[in-house]
C-alpha cells in the first residue's frame, strides 16, 4: 500500500435518517454541545444562495495543493446524501473545484461539499444552490497528477474528521460531529435550542434576567465604580 496516494473503502457512516434530524439545529447549537471546543477555523463559509442546510456522511479527501485528482475521483465514489470534504491545506493559490463539478455532484445527489482550499465559478455555483464551502476563491484552475487519500482521517483548522462522521453547515460555517457521538450532541443540542427559544420569548417580553452579569463579575472580583 502506498502511503500517500491510495483510495480506501468507507466502513461505517452516520446514517441518512440521523443526519436529517440536525437540519432544524443551528449549528452553533451543536457547537456549544461540543464544549466549544470544536472548529473547522472561520476560514470555511457558504458560496451557495438560499441559505440551504448541508448535513450527511463525511467522505473524506487528502490532496497536495491545487492538485483535484483525487477530488475527481471521490466525485465518482459518492453515494447520494454523502458531503465531500477536501482537506487542500487551506491553499488558495488553484481553485479545486468550478461549476462542471459542482454540477456534476449535484446531479449524483450529493448533499455538498467543502473543501479547505479554493474554488471558482462562484456566481454559478451562488445559482445552483448546492452546499459549497471553502476557504477562498480564485480563478486559476487545478492540476490532475496527484497524489492524494481517500477515506481517511483529516483535519482542518484542528477539527478531525473520520470516514462517515456527520457533517454539518448553515450560514454560521461547518462542523463535524463524529458518528459515535451524533446521537448524544443532538439530544444536548436540542435541549440547548429549546432553552434560547425559550429565552428569546423572555427578552421579547421584557422580563430576561440579567442578575447573572453582575454575579459573574462579583464572583471574578471585579472593580464596579460607585
Amino acid at each position: 500500500m502506498s502511503i500517500g496516494f491510495r483510495i480506501l473503502k468507507r466502513r461505517e457512516m452516520v446514517t441518512s435518517e440521523l443526519a436529517s434530524s440536525f437540519d432544524d439545529v443551528p449549528v452553533a447549537n451543536v457547537s456549544d454541545s461540543m464544549a466549544r471546543m470544536t472548529s473547522a477555523g472561520p476560514c470555511l463559509r457558504p458560496f451557495h444562495g438560499g441559505g440551504k442546510r448541508l448535513s450527511g456522511a463525511a467522505l473524506t479527501v487528502k490532496t497536495r495543493p491545487g492538485d483535484n485528482l483525487m477530488f475527481h475521483k471521490a466525485l465518482d465514489m459518492a453515494q447520494p446524501g454523502d458531503v465531500i470534504v477536501v482537506d487542500a491545506s487551506g491553499d488558495l493559490t488553484n481553485a479545486m473545484m468550478g461549476e462542471l463539478m459542482a454540477h456534476h455532484a449535484a446531479t449524483l445527489g450529493v448533499a455538498g461539499i467543502v473543501i479547505n482550499g479554493a474554488i471558482r465559478d462562484i456566481d454559478e455555483i451562488y445559482k445552483l444552490g448546492l452546499p459549497v464551502y471553502a476557504a477562498g476563491v480564485t480563478h486559476r484552475g487545478p492540476y490532475k497528477d496527484g497524489p492524494g487519500e481517500i477515506n481517511v482521517p483529516i483535519a482542518i483548522g484542528g477539527m478531525v474528521i473520520s470516514p462517515g462522521d456527520l457533517i454539518i453547515g448553515d450560514e454560521d460555517g461547518v462542523l463535524c460531529v463524529p458518528r459515535e457521538q451524533a446521537e448524544e450532541l443532538l439530544a444536548a443540542a436540542q435541549v440547548k435550542q429549546k432553552a434560547e427559544q425559550e429565552e428569546l420569548t423572555k427578552i421579547h417580553a421584557g422580563c430576561s434576567d440579567r442578575n447573572w452579569v453582575d454575579k459573574a463579575l462579583k464572583d471574578k472580583n471585579c472593580f464596579i465604580e460607585s
